[in-house]
């Protein structure tokens, strides 16, 4: 189809999408001015009114009371819960989607999209948000998930087709939006500024500005065939998804196993002027990411009426002006009774008399015996006030919002008698929130199917937990988690199903496994954490005996510096049961460490032994050097007494030797002596004498 076509077709669908809507559209814009802007009386009897210079009063309860069901869901916030189904899911990566999901609802400041949304369906009857992808940052290719708020829902054009209550079976949607010259010249160069309604000319006044450019986002759903493949590893892979991994199925051998026909969706972004198509951009998910949030849904003759809580007040708030007005008219405008007196007796102060009704004089003067006398005054119009009352019970029973919930007191004595008669207002006006619920489940339901495109590759995200806490986890990658670290331990012993291979961890993949969503409204984590500790101090106070056993849930759940830390050590307190363990397992890790000590002691014990072994194999070895040193002693004894003997000897058989000489071979021969033998076996001299100068040692013995 040319562009040409697809702009033709696009403005004839805007046109049914205008048509079908109309209605809804008049009565969001007229229930939005009367309960909003207090627009609440006719044109014509206000302008009349003002001519006649008569009061026009305007009480508006109706924000008061639509402020008890806002105020109502944002203490009590729909969460959403993802689930696994099949076996390619597990439970600790649904523990990522959930942590990831807060985390895109954090950064998209959602709380604000989700609040408007039910602001405008409350007031005016529907409303919307929507989900948007952007690059995370400037200078990096990862794309995150953001949730936006639709402040106008009158922007917005569904699908006159669609059926469901929470409209996820949209095939089309528009979203006008309003660029000022310059934007629209700078963001699309060359293209013609015409607006995108310029063919309407029955629209609204005021969608039209010379000086601004309307541009429509058309998002469409066309439902197209693929072939579905089951690997014979279990996989199951639409065909575009194999054939971008089929080298790393025939890596691994992977086969196909089995196919099948079957259809899907796909969803495109096409931005059009009134003259031409701007961008035309595909959709990763499979659902228009465009949210819708309904207020209460009557079907007439195929036509979907959207009703807000304040469309059947408008008629008892306009009597309850009406009434008021007329009984402050009757009071301020109502002539000043007279004074009656007999003839004459106004002639002694006239001036006086005439200004008494618009003047406090201290003292009059009357003439005659008989004073003048003012007539009672008939009192404020009971009628008038009593329609009042009237109409503000009507406006009360036609909203299901009594006095209790706003604040009123009654009757009721005990706390638990109060919670009931403001729960009845709860429980009239909870489908509003209950339709928040279906639209925020949907949401999820988008962002389940989103997330495994978007966070397709391996990335380090943040998560965020249910108490608040946050930290970075990786996905589709391998990694080795840190045991250290308390918070991983939510995700990594969720199941106990982590398969180490080569110290790697099971790797947390958000892009196999089919995942459901639920949505489960209540009070916020704070507010739940505080009514468990009121409860809990009661119940504490009933049964004392309790906080032996679970006093360390009621600290960890007090809201003040240190009750953590606190609630750890009465937790180190607590028997092993209560601390969630074994009590035979605890068993053996006392024998063990009985064992141990036991063990301790007998080394301890040897250590000392060995000790006393080595002092005296010590004092042993003394012993033995002693003996060896004294037998050296007697040996150079003996060898001091052969030099003597040489000597004496070498005296005899040669006197022509000089008495120095013969002091200095027995000099050189103690020095022999004294020196530890270096010699071998064979050049030792024989035992028992001396080589004497000139002599030649013997041959060895054998």
């Amino acid at each position: 189809m040319s562009d040409k076509d697809e702009l033709t077709d696009a403005l004839e669908e805007f046109r049914l999408s205008e048509d079908a809507e109309a209605t809804n559209r008049k009565q969001w814009i007229d229930d939005v001015k009367f309960s909003r802007l207090g627009e609440q009386w006719p044109d014509g009897v206000k302008r009349q009114r003002e001519l006649d210079g008569r009061p026009c009063l305007t009480i508006n309860r109706l924000p008061a009371m639509t402020r008890q069901v806002l105020n109502d869901a944002r203490q009590n916030k729909p969460a959403i819960k993802v689930h696994p189904v099949d076996s390619g899911a597990t439970r600790e990566t649904a523990e990522i989607f959930n942590g990831l999901i807060r985390n895109i609802e954090y950064t998209s400041n959602a709380d604000i999209a989700y609040d408007t949304a039910l602001d405008n369906a409350v007031t005016g009857g529907f409303g919307y948000f929507r989900i948007t992808t952007d690059y995370a940052c400037d200078d990096q290719f990862d794309q995150d998930i953001f949730i936006e708020r639709i402040v106008n829902p009158l922007t917005v054009y569904g699908d006159e087709n669609s059926n469901c209550a929470d409209s996820s079976d949209w095939n089309k949607s528009f979203i006008t939006e309003l660029f000022t010259a310059e934007a629209f010249k700078k963001r699309w160069k060359g293209a013609d500024k015409v607006n995108w309604e310029t063919d309407y000319q029955d629209l609204p006044n005021g969608w039209r500005d010379n000086e601004l450019v309307r541009v429509a986002e058309y998002w469409t759903r066309k439902e197209v065939p693929a072939t579905l493949l089951k690997l014979s590893d279990g996989m199951v892979l639409y065909e575009p998804e194999y054939l971008k991994i089929k080298d790393l199925c025939d890596a691994q051998g992977l086969q196909i196993v089995e196919t099948r026909p079957t259809k899907t969706y796909k969803v495109t972004q096409r931005i059009m002027s009134g003259a031409e198509i701007l961008e035309t951009n595909d959709w990763a998910g499979k659902y228009i990411p465009i949210i819708p949030v309904y207020g209460d849904e009557v079907i007439v003759e195929g036509r979907r009426h959207f009703i807000s809580l304040t469309r059947w007040a408008k008629d008892p708030q306009q009597m309850f002006n009406y009434w008021r007005t007329a009984s402050t008219e009757l009071v301020a405008l109502a002539p000043k009774t007279p004074f009656i007196g007999p003839k004459g007796a106004f002639n002694s102060d006239q001036a006086k008399w005439a200004t008494a009704n618009v003047v406090s004089h201290p003292y009059i003067e009357f003439d005659g015996a008989q004073p003048p006398q003012r007539q009672p005054f008939a009192g404020p119009p009971a009628g008038a006030l009593q329609e009042a009352l009237n109409a503000s019970d009507d406006m009360k029973a036609v909203m299901g919002i009594y006095d209790a919930a706003l604040g009123a007191r009654s009757n009721e004595t005990s706390g638990r008698a109060i919670l009931q008669r403001q729960r009845e207002s709860d429980t009239a006006t909870f489908n509003y929130i209950d339709n928040l619920a279906r639209a925020i489940r949907h949401a999820g339901r988008v962002l389940v199917d989103l997330i495994p495109k978007v966070y397709s590759a391996p990335r380090m995200i943040r998560v965020i937990y249910e108490d608040g806490t946050n930290e970075s986890v990786p996905i589709n990658q391998p990694f080795t988690p840190d045991p250290a670290k308390s918070q991983q331990s939510k995700v990594y012993e969720a199941g106990k199903e982590q398969e180490t291979v080569q110290g790697l961890t099971k790797v947390f993949d958000v892009t196999a496994g089919k995942y459901d969503v639920t949505c489960e409204v209540g009070p916020s984590y704070s507010t739940k954490r505080e009514e468990a500790a009121a409860q809990m101090m009661e119940l504490g106070k009933m049964f004392p005996p309790m906080m032996q056993v679970a006093g360390d849930l009621l600290v960890k759940n007090l809201d003040w510096p240190g009750a953590d830390d606190i609630a750890a050590r009465m937790k180190m307190m607590l028997p092993p049961q209560l601390q969630g363990q074994n009590p035979q397992v605890q068993q053996m890790q006392q024998q063990m460490q009985q064992m141990d000590q036991m063990a301790k002691q007998a080394v301890g014990q040897l250590q000392q032994q060995i000790q006393q072994l080595t002092q005296q194999l010590e004092q042993e070895k003394s012993k033995d050097a002693q003996a060896m040193l004294n037998a050296q002693i007697d040996a150079k004894k003996l060898e001091i007494d052969e030099y003597n003997a040489v000597t004496n000897r070498l005296k005899l058989t040669q006197p022509a030797m000089s008495p120095q000489d013969i002091q200095m071979l027995v000099m050189e021969t103690v020095r022999q002596a004294m020196e530890p033998p270096e010699h071998s076996e064979e050049q030792q001299p024989p035992q028992g004498g001396f080589l004497m100068p000139g002599e030649q040692p013997p041959p060895a013995m054998p």
